[in-house]
């Protein structure tokens, strides 16, 4: 059943990611003392006393006034989670008393109609409650005092909140575990157009600022009586390059996503090619086992064939390791050719969690053993007896053999191609074990 949603918003630096970090016992949201660290809209499963809900971490709402270029969309952004909210948590600082913020954040609120619950915020000592009154003035009820550094008052608060919510409706039978997908790349490169593309409505802020989008969001899509989890994450740069303590807690944000993904959507910028950048990003998504599709974006851009064959060498000469990976030519503001990533979504999925048999693996290492191909190191000669997979997600591959110390890089290339050629691994990494057999007495 869909569960409740809870926002929670106010002006920047006031504690929100903090408090929602306390409510849902985890560190997903981004905390940091920079002012507005916090842009998009991010969601995190949360629960009080039996009643799940949804928790929204917004951006901290300015007003017009600031010099922030991205204040009106955080606002827009705010105001959306609102909108979609069943209940709503407001932050103020009450070490700071009212500010013009708070106002303008109380006016978008009594406009709502929806469940308001106005939290005064660091108040680490409860001698300090009697400076929250003057809060009263926003017209949203009575202020209650709260520290989310030390969890004091989140319990009360939380009685109320869940009082609040609406009893949960029933909802349409879906698949038990929703498709997890990771929309990865360098910033800018078009990563939240292609993920508003596919939920058909704006989650992520779009921007032509490198990154722009800092949290990892998810967005639920249903196709074909299938269901997709997309992250869209912050685009990952080189480590050395992350200056910005908020730019290095949103990389650690997409590793954490592409560890919890089964398939990764690697978006690269059509209109540059294949980048050092992309290819070490690509790198992370295979080294932590997932799925794998390239995403030529922006290919409404690449206008001349001479750009579409530099283009597809860049692809060839950087990713050289995932040659099994397919690419998908889009362009997110055209919206072309978008609805052909879905097979292979699909297909790599399969891949990804597919089980084969062991008797079809034994009948390769039989032809493999009649065509001759092995390796041979002075009295020594590979000899592989055995094989069955021994995992999934992705698919590992136990080979049991004589001499295990014998296999090379080249040897194993050579069997990953022949496994590729003989079953369909699409889009999936694979990983070989090799097992010395144990003689028998």
């Amino acid at each position: 059943m869909p569960k409740p949603i809870v926002a929670v918003v106010g002006r920047p630096n006031v504690g929100k990611s903090t408090l929602v970090n306390r409510i849902a016992q985890k560190k997903d949201a981004i905390v940091h003392e920079s002012r507005g660290v916090t842009r998009d809209r991010s969601y995190h499963d949360a629960d009080w006393n039996g009643v799940d809900f949804t928790l929204v971490d917004t951006g901290g709402i300015e007003t017009g006034k600031s010099d922030d270029a991205f204040a009106g969309r955080i606002r827009e952004q705010a105001e959306a989670a609102c909108e979609e909210a069943d209940a709503i948590v407001f932050v103020v600082d009450a070490t700071t008393g009212i500010t013009e913020e708070d106002e303008t954040v109380a006016r978008i609120l009594r406009r709502t109609k929806k469940p308001t619950f106005l939290v005064a915020n660091k108040v680490d000592n409860p001698a300090d409650e009697k400076t929250i009154w003057d809060f009263y003035s926003l017209g949203l009820g009575e202020p209650r005092p709260l520290s989310a550094s030390h969890g004091h008052g989140t319990g009360d608060l939380l009685d109320e909140v869940v009082a609040a919510l609406p009893e949960p409706a029933d909802e349409p039978v879906y698949p038990k575990d929703a498709l997890r997908l990771a929309i990865i790349g360098r910033p800018n490169v078009g990563k939240s157009s292609i993920t508003n593309r596919f939920a058909g409505k704006n989650r992520s802020i779009v921007s032509d600022v490198a990154g722009t989008t800092r949290d990892a969001l998810d967005v639920v899509v249903e196709r074909g009586g299938k269901r997709y989890r997309l992250v869209d994450t912050a685009g990952m740069r080189k480590r050395n390059l992350v200056h910005e303590d908020v730019e290095y807690y949103s990389l650690v944000r997409g590793l954490r996503a592409i560890d919890e993904a089964d398939v990764c959507l690697l978006v690269v910028d059509a209109s540059i090619g294949v980048t050092e950048q992309d290819q070490k990003v690509a790198g992370l998504a295979i080294e932590r086992g997932c799925g794998l599709i390239v995403l030529l974006n922006k290919w409404d851009l690449v206008s001349t064939d001479e750009q579409r064959e530099d283009v597809m060498q860049s692809v060839a000469r950087r990713l050289t390791f995932a040659p099994w990976a397919p690419v998908v030519r889009v362009s997110a503001l055209t919206g072309r050719s978008l609805d052909k990533v879905w097979p292979f979504v699909d297909k790599v999925a399969a891949a990804h969690n597919g089980k084969i048999p062991t008797g079809l693996l034994n009948d390769m290492l039989a032809k493999m053993r009649e065509s001759g191909h092995t390796v041979v190191k002075g009295p020594k000669r590979l000899r592989i007896t055995y094989a069955n997979q021994t995992g999934n997600r992705p698919p590992a591959i136990t080979f049991f053999c004589n001499f295990p110390e014998l296999v090379d890089d080249n040897f194993r290339r050579f069997l990953e191609n022949r496994l590729r050629a003989t079953f369909e691994l699409t889009g999936t990494p694979v990983r070989l074990r090799f097992r010395k057999k144990q003689q028998s007495a």
